[in-house]
C-alpha cells in the first residue's frame, strides 16, 4: 500500500509541474532514446532540473521513469469452461532511470524496474519481479561513427521479429552484453554477444550471466534511398535443455534473415524471411519463416487511417521420427505476439492477419482479425515463450479465429489510456482435446510517463 502510495503522489506532483512547462516531448519505448527539448529561458523548476540538470560544463543529467497499471481478465482462458473462472488480476510496473552523458563521449544509463501483479494464483516468469536492474550500461564513442556498450540493456532488433524487450507482459527482457557498433547517415551494424537475464521474483536476486542460453549477433541496416531499406542479421543462439514437440536437448542454432521495408508509392511494406541450420540434440535444425505485410493509408478513416494485411508461414516439425528437426524457433519475441492475449507464439503457425488502425485526433482504433492454422500436423502449438502449450494430437490443422479491439486515447504528453479485448473461437484442432469453449479477454491499460 505504501508503495502505491508513493507513486500515486509522484504521479500528482511531477504532472502538475510538467504540464507547464513549454517543451517538445518522445518519450521512446527506450528511454535511452527519449528526444526532449527544453528551452532553458522558459521555465526554470522542478521538472527542468529532473530532465536536464547540468552537473558540468559538458555533463548533464537527467531522470524519468513511467508508471504503468493493468487489470487484465479472462473467460475460459485455456478454452474450457470447466476451468476456474476467477482469472482477473491487476499490475503495477514502475520504473526509474538516469542518464548521465559527458560530452558526445561518454553515457551511462541506469533503469530500475519493480512490476507487482496481485490476484493472479500461478505466475508466470514474465508477471512479478519486485524489483531490479532492468538496465544499467555504459556507453563510449570513439568517434562519430564508432561506439561500445558494456552493460545490461533492453534491446529490439528491426521489427522485433526475433530480439524484442518484451514490452507486452509486466517484466522486460534485458540482457547482460557487449556490443561493438558503427552508424553513419545511411547504414548501422551491430554485432554483441548477450546472455538473458533469468527472472526471479524477489529484491535484486535475478540471475545473471547464466550461459546455459546465450546469443551472439551481427545486424547490418542499410537505408539505399528514401523508400527502400534492408536488414540482413545472422544470430547464433544456444539453449541448454529445450522442448519441443519431439522432445527435449541442447537447442543450437544459427539464424540467417533478411528484411526488406520501406514505401513504393503510397504503399507501406515491411516482408522478412529467416533459415534456421544447426543442431537439437543428434537430430540436424532446418527451419524457415516468411512474412508479408502491407499496409495502404486511408485519409477518410481519420487523421492517419492505415488498412493493412499481415501473413506469414513458420515451420514446424514435419516428422518425430527422421534426423531432422523443422520446428522454427522465434528465439526471444515480443510477449504479447498477436495482441495481449497472448495465446500462440511464432513457431508453427500458418495465420493470415487482415487489421485497420486509425485516428481521430487523441483517439486511436485497432481492430484485426487472425485465422491460425498450424503448419505442420505432425508438431503442436507454441505459447508466446516458445514453451508447448498444445502438443500434437490429432491430424486437424486449423487452430482457431480472433478477433481483437483496442482503443486508446493520449490524454497529454504524459498519459495514456487503452483498453484491449479479444475473442478466440477454437477451431477443429484444439475443439478434439476438448477445448472448445470461446475465449475472452480484456485488458485496461494506464500508463503515465515523465
Amino acid at each position: 500500500m505504501k508503495l502505491k502510495t508513493v507513486i500515486g503522489l509522484l504521479f500528482c506532483f511531477v504532472f502538475a509541474k510538467a504540464h507547464e512547462l513549454q517543451a517538445q516531448f518522445d518519450f521512446s519505448l527506450l528511454r535511452q532514446n527519449d528526444e526532449i527539448s527544453i528551452s532553458l529561458d522558459d521555465y526554470k523548476g522542478f521538472y527542468k532540473n529532473l530532465k536536464l540538470l547540468q552537473v558540468g560544463k559538458q555533463t548533464t543529467l537527467s531522470f524519468g521513469g513511467s508508471y504503468r497499471f493493468q487489470t487484465e481478465s479472462f473467460i475460459n482462458e485455456q478454452f474450457s469452461s470447466e476451468e476456474d473462472q476467477s482469472d482477473v488480476w491487476f499490475l503495477n510496473r514502475f520504473q526509474l532511470h538516469s542518464n548521465l552523458k559527458v560530452s558526445d563521449k561518454f553515457e551511462l544509463f541506469t533503469e530500475l524496474n519493480s512490476s507487482i501483479i496481485d490476484s493472479k494464483e500461478e505466475l508466470a516468469p514474465v508477471d512479478m519481479d519486485e524489483l531490479s536492474l532492468n538496465q544499467l550500461f555504459a556507453r563510449y564513442h570513439f568517434n562519430e561513427h564508432w561506439n561500445v556498450l558494456v552493460g545490461r540493456q533492453n534491446i529490439r532488433l528491426g521489427s522485433g521479429r526475433l530480439i524484442d524487450i518484451r514490452e507486452g507482459p509486466n517484466v522486460r527482457l534485458s540482457f547482460d552484453m557487449v556490443q561493438l557498433q558503427y552508424t553513419n547517415s545511411k547504414t548501422q551494424v551491430t554485432g554483441f554477444y548477450a546472455v538473458p537475464v533469468q527472472l526471479e521474483e524477489g529484491v535484486f536476486d535475478n540471475n545473471a550471466l547464466d550461459f546455459k542460453e546465450a546469443v551472439a549477433t551481427l545486424y547490418w541496416t542499410q537505408n539505399w534511398n528514401t523508400n527502400t531499406n534492408t536488414d540482413i542479421y545472422a544470430l547464433y543462439k544456444n539453449e541448454e535443455n529445450k522442448t519441443w514437440n519431439s522432445g527435449t536437448a541442447d537447442d543450437n542454432r544459427l539464424s540467417l534473415g533478411l528484411r526488406q521495408f520501406g514505401t513504393w508509392k503510397k504503399y507501406i511494406y515491411n516482408n522478412e524471411f529467416v533459415f534456421q541450420t544447426g543442431s537439437f540434440g543428434d537430430q540436424n535444425i532446418s527451419a524457415w519463416t516468411a512474412s508479408f505485410n502491407v499496409e495502404y493509408p486511408l485519409g477518410i478513416l481519420g487523421d492517419e487511417g492505415i488498412i493493412g494485411i499481415k501473413t506469414e508461414a513458420i515451420s514446424g516439425d514435419s516428422s518425430n521420427s527422421d534426423n531432422t528437426l523443422n520446428t522454427f524457433d522465434g528465439l526471444f519475441p515480443r510477449g504479447a505476439y498477436f495482441g495481449r492475449v497472448a495465446r500462440f507464439g511464432p513457431s508453427n503457425l500458418i495465420d493470415i492477419h487482415p487489421y485497420i488502425n486509425t485516428s481521430i485526433g487523441p483517439f486511436s482504433i485497432e481492430l484485426d482479425y487472425v485465422a491460425f492454422w498450424r503448419f505442420s500436423r505432425q508438431d503442436g502449438v507454441y505459447s508466446p515463450p516458445l514453451i508447448l502449450e498444445y502438443p500434437s494430437t490429432d491430424e486437424n490443422r486449423f487452430i482457431g479465429h480472433q478477433i481483437g479491439a483496442i482503443g486508446a486515447i493520449e490524454i497529454n504528453d504524459f498519459i495514456i489510456l487503452e483498453l484491449e479485448t479479444n475473442l478466440i473461437f477454437p477451431g477443429n484442432f484444439l475443439e478434439e482435446s476438448n477445448l472448445d469453449d470461446t475465449l475472452f479477454h480484456t485488458v485496461l491499460t494506464v500508463e503515465f510517463k515523465f
